[in-house]
């Protein structure tokens, strides 16, 4: 996080009128005293920039600004400063005093829409406010216990604003292993697979791999393990479908990294490290808790499909519980989360980034473990620590999922 630099970290700068609690809201967020705060007016004195890494958007640069409406005999200095933040800003935290817009908060929102700069309102002092109703969030800098509320939120607004290029997904495989590699991609063809062509997440993947100029063999799931035998040497990685997992874990010499299609979306769509840590609620699933399954698409269910028909049973099976399993598709996703315990949502083949990131938010935000449906089925098949060998993060937040 420390090495990232500066030119490809997101800048949000914090602005407001003097004694709004700029500082103060930026030491909620970090979790630290990084910024010097005070009753007296002009207590930031300089631009102070703070980097943290903020998941799932990646670094960023905190920059807290001197505040507008200091007479003091800096005070038109300082102000110069604070509009230089404007030139490097790719989003504005507009902090206010209670939801009060006056002169200074006017020129920074006409500022903002002149340069288009996104800009989210942060109300603060809402603890002495006569009312908080009205845009923006609200919010006590003070509550220290307030932090992982007030990030839950500021993050669900970050990401419906932040420029497309921050929601850049990470590489499908390329970087799994060396150019010039090897990839066995195990492609079941039964009664679900369409007719005459190849599902999306598969077509993506042998894409990616002949960008990152791999070489791909592509075999059917009862060829697979005759096939190793003749190959004479060792494959780099081995891709699967997750409803034959089981089988390819146990056909797989150990040395061989392998994972499924769907678990490398768990990574290109969302957030692996989330997804795994979500997987870990199966096991304390109880008599009478609510699943929600989440399809991205509105695709015609078949007589055994995975999100309505076979994930449902696996859940059973595996937990012994009786099981309140609701089903959404397309882009429905229910308000009332925390009636949940666990959101299984599908792979994203069809969502951007953006929209996975944003359903995890929410879930985080309402206190439910959200996982996908790769990351799913290997842990009720039990080889979700198999097929996350070539993550060694994720593999990290499955040992220690209490580790941040």
């Amino acid at each position: 996080m420390q090495k990232a630099p500066k030119s490809l970290r997101l800048q949000i700068a914090l602005m407001g009128r003097v004694n709004a609690g700029k500082s103060s809201f930026l030491n909620l967020l970090t979790g630290q005293e990084t910024a010097i705060t005070s009753p007296q007016a002009g207590t930031t004195t300089d631009m102070v920039e703070k980097n943290q890494e903020l998941l799932p958007l990646g670094p960023i640069t905190w920059i807290d600004t001197a505040g507008f409406g200091d007479e003091s005999a800096l005070g038109e200095k300082r102000l110069a400063k604070t509009q230089k933040a404007f030139d490097k800003a790719d989003i504005i935290l507009l902090i206010t005093e209670q939801g009060k817009i006056g002169t200074a908060e006017t020129f920074i929102l006409n500022e903002a829409k002149t340069r288009q700069i996104p800009v989210i309102i942060i109300n603060n002092k809402a603890d002495t406010a006569e009312q908080t109703q009205g845009e923006g969030l609200w919010v006590n800098s003070l509550d220290k216990s307030s932090r992982d509320k007030v990030l839950n939120a500021l993050k669900a607004e970050l990401i419906k604003l932040v420029p497309e290029d921050f929601i850049t997904p990470p590489p499908l495989l390329g970087d799994l292993l060396p150019e010039h590699g090897t990839i066995v991609m195990i492609i079941p063809i039964d009664f679900e697979a369409p007719k005459g062509r190849l599902i999306m997440p598969q077509v993506q993947a042998i894409r990616d791999a002949l960008d990152h100029n791999q070489t791909v063999i592509m075999l059917k799931e009862d060829e697979y393990q005759t096939f190793l035998r003749r190959l004479g040497f060792v494959p780099d990685l081995v891709v699967c479908d997750s409803q034959v997992v089981d089988k390819m874990v146990a056909q797989t010499p150990a040395q061989i990294k392998c994972t499924t299609f769907s678990t490398l979306f768990a990574r290109l769509k969302g957030d692996i490290n989330k997804f795994v840590e979500g997987a870990g609620m199966i096991k304390h699933l109880q008599d009478g808790d609510k699943v929600l399954i989440a399809e991205s698409c509105t695709h015609h269910a078949v007589e055994d499909d995975i999100g309505r028909v076979k994930i449902p049973r696996w859940l059973v099976q595996k937990s012994g519980k009786q099981l309140q399993i609701d089903h959404v598709a397309g882009p429905d996703f229910p308000k009332n989360l925390k009636d949940y315990k666990l959101v299984i949502q599908c792979g994203g083949c069809m969502n951007n980034r953006r929209e996975i990131l944003s359903r995890i938010n929410k879930c985080e935000a309402a206190g439910v473990a959200i996982t996908n449906y790769g990351i799913c089925i290997s842990e009720l098949k039990g080889v979700l620590e198999r097929i996350l060998q070539p993550f060694p993060e994720a593999l990290k937040k499955y040992h220690n999922p209490q580790e941040e």
